[in-house]
């Protein structure tokens, strides 16, 4: 790796300020100074910026809380960032992996990692995804067929795929889907003839929602959670 992009990766310094601090004769390699912004770094090698050690971060995996009112997107809109609530460096290389709606709350997969956001989101993956969902009527039994058969949406060519449905009261339901579709949950109810009134996503995958996590709290995935996806 070019050094300047080592620097990048490793702080946060943009390129060319990169550039700026190895002109300056700040950076060194195994105590030697390195001038050149080309100079390839080699496995094993100690990188010093003004003394310090600096190390490449790597790919980056976050799940959050997310709580009501705060939107899956990278800048503010009408409401707040998702990305508000986030202490990490460069912020800006960091994406949703699934988005959630802004009324919807749970857990939210935050990476710079394509590949595996993808296998998250494709629907060829049929990774699972479990939500909590509070209905305005009471669930009927054909309701309930209906979702475990798969339901037809409006504007969709095809049924959705069967899902899993746990009932836990009469107006609360575990539902689990292996699609993303656009508002899918709710657009499901809807079809069955009901409202949804309040949406929580526990599951992803074999990721769950840590219990230890209040609403707009975060932290880094584990290795094993990481692999989970796949």
């Amino acid at each position: 790796m070019r050094l300047d992009k080592y620097i990048c990766e490793s702080t946060t310094l943009t390129r060319s300020q990169a550039k700026k601090v190895i002109s300056q004769g700040r950076i060194k390699s195994d105590d030697k100074i390195v001038r050149s912004s080309a100079y390839k770094t080699k496995e094993g090698e100690v990188i010093r910026y003004d003394g310090d050690i600096i190390s490449v971060r790597g790919l980056r995996y976050i799940m959050i809380n997310k709580p009501q009112d705060f939107i899956c997107s990278t800048v503010d809109e009408q409401l707040p960032s998702l990305f508000n609530l986030i202490d990490a460096e460069k912020k800006e290389q960091l994406f949703i992996a699934g988005r959630l709606d802004a009324d919807t709350t749970g857990l939210a997969l935050i990476t710079d990692d394509g590949q595996w956001s993808h296998k998250v989101t494709s629907p060829r993956n049929k990774c699972k995804k479990r939500y909590r969902v509070g209905l305005d009527a009471v669930i009927t039994d054909e309701a309930i067929e209906q979702l475990k058969t798969g339901v037809q949406l409006n504007s969709e060519p095809q049924p959705c795929l069967p899902a899993e449905v746990e009932v836990i009261s009469e107006t609360e339901v575990v539902l689990t889907i292996s699609e993303g579709k656009y508002h899918q949950v709710k657009r499901m109810f809807a079809a069955v003839g009901n409202l949804v009134i309040e949406l929580h996503r526990e599951q992803v995958g074999d990721i769950k929602l840590d219990e230890n996590l209040d609403l707009g709290e975060w932290r880094y995935l584990t290795a094993e959670e990481v692999k989970s996806i796949g």
